[in-house]
């Protein structure tokens, strides 16, 4: 089992920023790749960006990139995601995601990931 404790969301105005946190913890050897879902109310959850933790490529979502940064800690087993110039429409449960074993061509599929962290709002104001 691998357990996910997500931190950093909160309340910021458009065009603002903000930066989420996930540490894992428990089996992370078996972790393979790390990534960030958003869901709004009655939407499904939504890719935001992943990465591969062998080699450190990054998946991002067309909606985020150029925005968002996603960067990850090795040594902490903890990735973070850096948003920036947020809009209103990102209001959302923003949930951390571990281990995918389809590998980099599933990343978008919030079906194949196996570990999910409990969520962090993030509210943006107009």
């Amino acid at each position: 089992q691998v357990q996910l404790v997500e931190s950093g969301g909160g309340l910021v105005q458009a065009g603002g920023s903000l930066r989420l946190s996930c540490a894992a913890s428990g089996r992370t050897f078996s972790n393979n790749a790390m990534g960030w879902f958003r869901r709004t109310a009655g939407e499904d959850r939504e890719f935001v960006a992943a990465i591969k933790w062998s080699n450190g490529y990054i998946q991002y979502a067309d909606s985020v990139r150029g925005r968002f940064t996603l960067s990850r800690d090795s040594a902490k087993n903890t990735v973070s995601l850096q948003m920036n110039s947020l809009g209103v429409a990102e209001t959302a449960v923003y949930y951390c995601a571990a281990d995918n074993p389809g590998g980099s061509a599933f990343y978008k599929r919030a079906d194949r990931w196996k570990y999910w962290g409990q969520g962090t709002q993030v509210t943006v104001s107009s």
